[in-house]
């Protein structure tokens, strides 16, 4: 009887573990997905603003971002990240717009989903000659280099 008690408890401590590392190997996503992007030309065309929102983590760490980037449209540059925000959801609402040649306006705010909110963890007001000024249409507050 004792044999068989143990060999059940084996049994459920074996399962227990697998079930386990299947939840650790599927359930964390070490890629981030990529939820929404967009991206805007500048009116001179030498300069694209790219937004681009990511889902990423897993079980305890998971998270919801969105990046804006430049990049010169003649080179071989890699963008240059010149926002950076966290949220609740997926996606956000972000829109850009292309003031000059040389100034990127962008405004955001919250997703449509009640309580939703995002948070502007980063900004370069000016990069490679370009200023950013970034507008939060939640609680219009709008902030530049200027």
């Amino acid at each position: 009887m004792k044999i068989r008690a143990a060999s059940r408890l084996a049994l459920r401590v074996m399962s227990r573990l697998l079930l386990l590392t299947c939840v650790a190997m599927f359930g964390c996503r070490e890629t981030p997905t990529t939820t929404w992007s967009a991206q805007s030309l500048s009116p001179d065309g030498n300069w694209i603003a790219i937004a681009r929102s990511e889902q990423g983590g897993g079980i305890g760490g998971a998270y919801d971002v969105t990046t804006v980037s430049l990049k010169r449209t003649n080179g071989s540059q890699p963008p240059a990240q010149v926002l950076l925000f966290s949220h609740e959801y997926s996606t956000m609402n972000l829109k850009m717009e292309w003031l000059t040649p040389t100034h990127l306006n962008v405004t955001y705010g919250p997703s449509a989903r009640p309580g939703d909110h995002a948070d502007l963890n980063f900004q370069a007001v000016k990069c490679a000659g370009v200023e950013i000024s970034v507008r939060d249409v939640s609680n219009a507050t709008t902030s530049s280099s200027q």
